[in-house]
């Protein structure tokens, strides 16, 4: 009877784990030599975003059903990373969709490649106002080695050089 009382309580616990925000996001930076771009990829948990969405717009949002809630998401996330040469030229970023895919809400921009980029200046501080143990990782690919840095609430700019 204990060993079933623990058994239950371990899935309990572990469903309880699975319901409360990762607070976690991961962002590819791609060179695409094909196209010519910098393609950037931003992937967040849908339950992040969902909890997100209700915090910084509306406690009615509704990222699932609402277009209008995904629509603000995703320029809250292009508000919230920037890209820029070592020299802090800014490099602009333009929306080039997002969706819904599965557990995931993906946001996509891009920007021309820079001929003779040494390297990249990255700000991304999405969902940091209001979550401080939010984490976001960059990978950059494309460029040599993929390089990757980890933003937390500390961090403003960090930089890869190729």
């Amino acid at each position: 009877m204990r060993q079933l009382f623990i058994a239950l309580l371990l899935i309990v616990g572990v469903s309880a784990a699975s319901a409360h925000q990762l607070r976690t996001a991961s962002t590819t930076v791609l060179f695409n030599e094909r196209t010519g771009n910098i393609e950037v990829a931003h992937r967040f948990f849908l339950h992040d975003a969902e909890h997100a969405v209700k915090q910084l717009f509306d406690k009615k949002a509704d990222i699932h059903q609402l277009e209008s809630s995904r629509s603000q998401f995703s320029a809250y996330v292009q508000k919230h990373f920037q890209l820029e040469s070592l020299n802090e030229e800014p490099l602009p970023l333009k929306e080039v969709g997002y969706e819904i895919d599965g557990t995931n809400f993906w946001v996509y921009q891009e920007t021309p490649i820079v001929e003779g980029l040494a390297g990249l200046r990255i700000r991304n501080n999405a969902l940091q106002d209001i979550w401080r143990s939010q984490q976001n990782l960059v990978n950059v690919e494309g460029n040599g080695p993929i390089q990757s840095v980890t933003f937390t609430v500390q961090d403003e700019w960090l930089e890869v050089r190729f």
